[in-house]
C-alpha cells in the first residue's frame, strides 16, 4: 500500500473535519483518515501536536509539517504549496 501525503486526524461528529475532508477530496488530494475517538495512540498524537490539546482536525504532511483546525484557505495554500496545483 503507499503511503498517503497527508494523515487526517478527527472525529466523525467534528464539522470541521467534514469540511478539511470536503476540501481534500474536491482537489482529489489523497490522506488517511484517523478517527481519534477510535484510536487512543492517534489521540496522543494529536495532544502531542497540540501541546496536550486535543485539537480536530488535525493535518499532518508527508514533510512532518502540520496544520491545526485550517481554515478553509489555510488548507488550500498548503494543498498547493505541496502539490504545485494550480487550481487549489
Amino acid at each position: 500500500m503507499q503511503e498517503q501525503p497527508i494523515t487526517v486526524y478527527g472525529t466523525r461528529w467534528c464539522i470541521d473535519c467534514y469540511r478539511a475532508k470536503k476540501i481534500l477530496d474536491k482537489y482529489q488530494v489523497p490522506y488517511h483518515w484517523i478517527d481519534i475517538n477510535r484510536d487512543a495512540d492517534a489521540k496522543t498524537i494529536v495532544g502531542k501536536i497540540n501541546n496536550g490539546k486535543y485539537i480536530v482536525p488535525t493535518l499532518v504532511f508527508k514533510d512532518g509539517s502540520t496544520l491545526s483546525e485550517p481554515s478553509n484557505q489555510e488548507l488550500r495554500n498548503k494543498i498547493n504549496q505541496e502539490f504545485n496545483s494550480q487550481d487549489a
